[in-house]
């Protein structure tokens, strides 16, 4: 059974009076997300009467006989339990699907198991062993907050405190404010959220108590950067390659991943261009989660010439964080003196 995040505490309500499935698997990358969840399955399960509470990790010389044993044995004062399994990579091997798939296939009355994966690829959602799983209990995906509602997300946990920002524009100013300041961190926007608790009572936030409160715990991540190329979000793009800069951040990296996501465009142009589906490139070339939407718009919008022009001058920019000298195509405008400024220029070339 297949399950959505919003829909679990509507679920939980319900196995408080039917009982909970023997088996839940929580999958996705948003590590905040996915300990939430745990947690109010935990708490159901405790109250349900499962009192004790084995964790194993699935890494590196784990062995899986332990998976069986833990589901098969009794508790030493014959409670039930539940049983918590980390897998960590997603990717359990042959032994560990053989391992799954025998658990879901004898579920016990007295464990309930709790799997928790990080975000799956479409092969791993199509394995054997996970579709055993989903088939013998309940899977839930916990999907990233989009950059585009973390502003509304910030409003609705500041509403489980009883706080909301003032109306109108100043309000839209103090969300946006702090969805700016914990760029890509869940888990620091909600560390930010419960100071705000701390600070002020319940009630009316002005921007101005926002403004003071809120620390810039941003996290800038190389590979957050395409998202905010391929949406032409240009303030965001800028914002980001300059805190990568501050942070120290390699070069070489920056324009790797500027890079990739440049080839990936041009392939999905092409195939486009060659009458292959949107949805059929975006599963040949492996790319997920708010990159699906974005991609094929970028590659729309941007023409064969553009994406050709950005790689050659990757290729350019390669020379020069390497320390080789430029060789400009003749005609062409030599690079700027300062590596970071170039891959600005690269960046907006697929922004704009």
């Amino acid at each position: 059974m297949q399950l959505k995040l919003d829909g679990l505490d509507a679920h939980l309500r319900q196995a408080k009076a039917k009982g909970l499935a023997p088996l839940y698997v929580v999958h996705g990358d948003e590590h905040l997300l996915v300990l939430e969840a745990v947690d109010r399955l935990r708490q159901t399960a405790r109250e349900a009467g499962f009192s004790e509470r084995d964790v194993l990790v699935a890494e590196r010389n784990f062995h899986w006989s332990q998976l069986v044993e833990a589901q098969q044995s009794m508790s030493l004062f014959g409670d039930r339990k539940i049983v918590e399994l980390r897998i960590p990579s997603g990717k359990p091997g042959k032994e560990g699907g053989e391992a799954l798939r025998a658990v879901a296939a004898q579920p016990s009355p007295d464990v309930v198991m709790l799997v928790t994966l990080p975000r799956l690829d479409f092969a791993t959602s199509k394995s054997a062993w996970f579709q055993a799983l989903e088939g013998a209990g309940v899977s839930i995906k916990v999907d990233s907050v989009d950059r585009i509602r973390l502003p509304a997300w910030v409003g609705e946990r500041l509403a489980l405190q009883q706080q909301r920002v003032e109306g109108g524009e100043p309000g839209r100013r103090a969300l946006q404010f702090i969805a700016d300041k914990v760029e890509g961190n869940l888990l620091a926007a909600h560390q930010e959220i419960q100071k705000l608790g701390l600070l002020y009572p319940p009630g009316e936030l002005t921007f101005d108590q926002v403004h003071d409160a809120v620390l810039n715990v941003a996290r800038y991540d190389v590979f957050k950067l395409s998202e905010a190329m391929l949406g032409s979000d240009v303030p965001r793009l800028v914002r980001m390659l300059e805190g990568l800069r501050g942070e120290g951040e390699a070069t070489v990296l920056v324009l790797w991943a500027l890079t990739e996501e440049i080839r990936v465009l041009s392939k999905v142009r092409q195939g486009i261009a060659a009458g292959k589906p949107a949805a059929v490139l975006m599963r040949e070339l492996r790319v997920w989660g708010a990159r699906e939407r974005l991609v094929p718009q970028a590659a729309q919008r941007l023409t064969q010439g553009k994406l050709d022009a950005a790689l050659a001058m990757a290729a350019r920019l390669d020379r020069q964080v390497k320390g080789l000298h430029d060789l400009p195509p003749p005609g062409s405008a030599p690079l700027p003196a300062e590596p970071w400024d170039g891959l600005q220029q690269l960046a907006l070339m697929i922004a704009r």
